[in-house]
């Protein structure tokens, strides 16, 4: 079952349409949080270019996410960070046979709306671009097009659910190198997780309505979230994986895959780097085959990373938090 915690069945995003005899129904949240689950154990890649998206298909990615730069050059370039060409994504769309996602700035409506007109297969209202609207994110009932959206703790998670997310990931620190960070927000969330399962097992509906205040998102949302003992939607690992035991350790901690862009493509073993990630994530549950992928790669030729503690920009603080 998929759950379905805060849906909204009438909204502008759903759409009827018939084709011949036949009627369908587009952007329910059976559809969008159905094609999450299909990612699930899988890796996504950040790309720029038709050449990297192929790499990441070949390697085994279930889906490549395109930007016009890297999260690494981003940080290096400053400025404002935009979405990428449409050219290029639909270079990248002709190119692959596997999903493609691409990024917009929070709260930046229309570079949704063209995405969504790009046939893209998800959107991603992401920190790593420059926020157009610092207070509010996108309304994401209002498409038809699946969303995946940034979290570092539970109550981000459960507020961008409610607006209509079909997809978490974790934030991290991107462009970095460093896993610190990620493994912090997943941590954090579970022991949210963990703290609001206790209570509805306990029975105290008081004591979780207090929770939903706190949280400052809706009963019905905390209430499936506590049942469940998990978030109700798919959630990824993002920020600072570079090498395949990253990978792994983060899906020990209960992420449903992973999100990799920097960490392979400014390595130099970019090829055998994607490959080993892959198969660290998908096996896991496995030492001996994780310790086989981290045998793919060399460290001399991972990129240099950078220490969070001292970052004059931290990607994962931008936007709202409400």
């Amino acid at each position: 079952m998929i759950p379905l915690s805060g849906d909204l069945g009438d909204t502008k995003g759903v759409v009827k349409e018939k084709i011949g005899s036949f009627g369908t129904t587009r952007g329910t949240s059976t559809l969008k949080r159905g094609f999450a689950h299909m990612l699930k154990n899988g890796v996504v890649m950040d790309v720029t270019t038709v050449e990297q998206a192929q790499i990441a298909e070949d390697a085994g990615a279930v889906a490549v996410m395109v930007l016009d730069k890297l999260p690494s050059d981003v940080r290096k370039a400053g400025g404002v960070a935009r979405t990428a060409s449409i050219r290029i994504i639909q270079e990248i769309m002709d190119s692959v046979t596997i999903p493609v996602m691409a990024k917009c700035r929070i709260g930046h409506v229309y570079e949704a709306m063209v995405l969504q007109e790009t046939n893209v297969d998800m959107i991603d209202e992401s920190e790593v671009l420059t926020p157009a609207d610092e207070n509010r994110h996108i309304w994401k009932w209002d498409f038809t097009s699946p969303f995946v959206n940034g979290a570092r703790n539970l109550g981000e998670a459960l507020r961008r659910i409610e607006e209509g997310a079909a997809m978490i990931r974790t934030k991290g620190e991107p462009g970095t190198g460093n896993v610190a960070e990620a493994v912090i927000h997943i941590k954090n969330v579970n022991t949210e997780l963990r703290r609001i399962k206790s209570i509805y097992d306990a029975g105290d509906e008081q004591d979780l309505i207090s929770v939903a205040r706190e949280l400052k998102v809706s009963y019905s949302v905390v209430e499936q979230t506590a049942s469940l003992g998990r978030l109700p939607v798919v959630n990824f690992a993002a920020g600072g994986i570079s090498t395949p035991a990253d990978a792994a350790y983060l899906m020990t901690l209960g992420c449903d895959g992973v999100f990799v862009g920097s960490g392979i493509f400014k390595a130099d073993d970019a090829k055998e780097r994607a490959q080993a990630i892959v198969l660290a994530t998908t096996f896991w549950e496995d030492p001996d085959k994780v310790k086989e992928a981290q045998k793919m790669i060399d460290e001399r030729q991972s990129m240099l990373g950078l220490d969070t503690k001292n970052l004059e920009l931290r990607m994962q603080e931008r936007g709202s938090t409400a």
